[in-house]
């Protein structure tokens, strides 16, 4: 293994090696999952300047068929013409929210899109920084089930 690949993975244990949760107050993951919802209902609304305004401005989102839209710009420029090309009824069920430290948020759950041009079941996680504005969407990553 590579020098830089074995940091990577040296980096990532030791982030998900903590046993406990950062403390935090009650409302936050209230607010975390309500990102979520208002996210659901701009993509609904195909609101554009909605959706964007739910993002950090270096936002990322890695799709479920590899696309890497990377900028808030090309977030919402994505999300628009996926919801054009596939036009179904998304739900996003969120299972779980750990809370990396105060103001650092990962929301896991189910997402699904039914009733459109292709039913898909997935799986999805938002990475949520809180800024001046309220929490932000920092990254969402898409994920089909492995086969099998």
């Amino acid at each position: 293994m590579k020098p830089a690949a074995i940091a990577c993975v040296g980096l990532v244990l030791a982030l998900s090696g903590a046993t406990a949760q950062t403390p935090r107050a009650p409302a936050d993951e209230a607010s975390v999952r309500d990102v979520v919802s208002r996210y659901l209902a701009a993509r609904e609304k195909n609101d554009g300047a909605a959706i964007g305004a739910l993002f950090t401005s270096d936002a990322d989102q890695l799709t479920s068929s590899g696309e890497w839209r990377k900028g808030r710009d090309e977030v919402v420029k994505g999300t628009l013409a996926s919801s054009k090309q596939n036009s179904g009824k998304r739900t996003i069920e969120i299972e779980s929210v750990r809370f990396l430290s105060p103001d650092a948020a990962i929301a896991d759950g189910r997402y699904e899109i039914t009733g459109g041009t292709t039913d898909r079941r997935m799986r999805t996680s938002f990475v949520m920084i809180r800024a001046k504005e309220g929490w932000r969407i920092a990254a969402i990553r898409n994920m089909l089930p492995a086969p099998g």
